[in-house]
């Protein structure tokens, strides 16, 4: 579905031309305590109605709850959907709960048109968001709410557009906090870019396993960086041997499709010697190797590049807003299968940094793949790192599909990237990495080895990457929770979330030292 966002201060004009009307309502709603919207055509009947709907508990105007009501002619609009916002609501309760949930509601409708209706009363409570935080904020609901898996059937229905409008009055007396249309365009348009890049993420990771081979994702990778105007190096498995990448090429070994090497370059601050790594774990499908996987729910490890996705949707967003920083993105691509030529256990590779590693289990690969991940970002400049992977099964019996586990050497680091999880509502929770646990991951035959066992897996899958940082500043977020859901929840889809695609973004342009000039 395509979604196209624009604003409109004239709140009546806008009301008239849209299929369905959304109107954010809170605690003040159901007692009977809002601004009437008669003024810009919000018909009074519809006000009425919804307000004896909640009179009698049947909507309670709680974060996230919907109230459809037929317009029966009093307005050109077929609908319109009261959203819920609770009461001391946030800018994520714009985006997970109110955006979100109205846009599902419209998506049932398969309207073609929305207006969103915004005064005074959407900011009520919550005085520390900002006009353009709450535009980017239920900018970004709407979108990652209407967006959908794309199904390959015989017969596909054609791409289906959706015309948002937000009705912004841009008067003295809307009740806006220092509220101006240019104000909530940049917002708008900031959550546009932000909503577009997860939901490009989640297309990339919701790719069958036949559709995206390593080579396929190298190819998407190099339409990414042409189109934003970015340097691209992609190396085939004779330039992986020639640099000595043995993880990798370990890894890629057993399957017909070799590995890639995919390395994406951005230069924001080229007299800067800072310069932001973000590494992607791309297994673009994972049997588990000879240490075979269960068949049960194997179909969903084609979700196994969702840190490559996040990465690559990231430097979508980066290239658009161009922050004065320095960033380069490595994604090591391969597919663990397994055949007579697959890694085995009690096989021992040299990686691209020159350590050796024992495999114990060829189903721990990703932490193989991104130890030349981070040799490889080090080697290109990076002063501080950031990998992302859906390394481990572990994280989930931790922490469900709620949170992001993360390992870090930098505790400074590691606030920073949890900051911006909270601004873009991905949540991060750091695991402690005692040095005990690396005792975990020592082996009697290399270096390393590539696994510590059941307990605590979730850390020491996270320190053995850590062991190839070099000691820069380094953080591994475990995404293995929350790349992939069973059902709908908030803005996340079913099927692939593009979760922390949004999150590298936000840190990245918060390193900018002079945003916006």
């Amino acid at each position: 579905m395509e979604v196209r966002f624009h604003m409109e201060a004239n709140a009546a004009e806008a009301l008239r031309n849209a299929e369905v009307i959304v109107r954010l309502a809170g605690d003040g709603f159901k007692q009977g305590m809002f601004p009437s919207a008669a003024g810009a055509g919000f018909p009074v009947q519809l006000e009425e109605a919804a307000t004896r709907f909640a009179a009698k508990g049947l909507f309670k105007a709680e974060a996230g709850e919907t109230q459809l009501l037929p317009t029966l002619g009093l307005t050109q609009a077929e609908h319109a959907v009261f959203a819920g916002i609770g009461g001391s609501h946030t800018a994520e309760t714009l985006r997970r709960k109110a955006g979100a949930a109205a846009a599902r509601a419209v998506r049932k409708l398969k309207a073609g048109s929305m207006a969103v209706l915004v005064d005074g009363y959407v900011f009520a409570g919550i005085p520390e968001c900002r006009t353009a935080q709450a535009a980017q904020a239920l900018t970004e609901g709407l979108l990652l709410g209407l967006h959908s898996r794309k199904a390959n059937r015989k017969e596909t229905a054609e791409e289906t557009e959706i015309a948002v409008t937000f009705a912004v009055p841009d008067t003295e007396g809307s009740g806006l906090p220092s509220a101006t249309l240019s104000e909530w365009e940049k917002g708008m348009r900031r959550g546009v870019v932000f909503g577009q890049a997860t939901c490009f993420a989640r297309d990339l990771t919701n790719l069958p396993g036949n559709m995206l081979t390593p080579e396929m994702l190298a190819m998407e990778a190099e339409q990414l960086a042409n189109g934003l105007g970015l340097d691209i190096e992609v190396m085939d498995e004779w330039t992986a041997a020639e640099q000595g990448m043995g993880g990798l090429l370990g890894v890629g070994q057993g399957s017909v499709n070799p590995p890639r090497m995919i390395v994406v370059h951005y230069e924001g601050a080229p007299d800067d010697q800072e310069k932001i790594g973000l590494i992607g774990k791309g297994i673009t499908f994972d049997t588990g190797g000879i240490s075979l996987k269960r068949a049960d729910g194997m179909e969903e490890m084609i979700s196994d590049m969702g840190g490559a996705a996040a990465v690559l949707g990231a430097m979508r967003i980066i290239a658009e807003l161009k922050p004065k920083v320095n960033v380069v993105a490595v994604v090591p691509a391969a597919e663990n299968m397994p055949s007579d030529r697959a890694i085995k256990p009690g096989d021992v590779l040299t990686t691209m940094s020159g350590r050796t590693v024992e495999v114990v289990n060829t189903d721990a690969e990703g932490r193989l793949v991104l130890a030349d991940g981070l040799t490889t970002a080090i080697r290109r400049g990076a002063t501080r790192l950031i990998d992302v992977a859906t390394l481990t099964g572990a994280v989930m019996v931790a922490l469900g599909n709620v949170a992001t586990g993360a390992v870090t050497n930098d505790d400074t680091l590691m606030q920073e990237v949890v900051l911006a999880g909270q601004v873009t509502g991905e949540r991060i929770w750091p695991l402690p990495s005692f040095p005990e646990y690396n005792k975990l991951i020592e082996s009697d035959a290399a270096d390393l080895k590539n696994s510590g066992g059941r307990h605590g897996g979730t850390i020491t899958g996270g320190l053995f990457i850590g062991a190839f940082n070099e000691s820069l500043p380094w953080v591994h977020l475990d995404i293995g929770g929350t790349a992939w859901l069973d059902k709908e929840r908030g803005w996340e889809a079913k099927g692939a979330t593009g979760v922390m695609t949004r999150t590298l973004a936000e840190f990245v342009l918060r390193q900018d030292i002079n945003p916006g000039t």
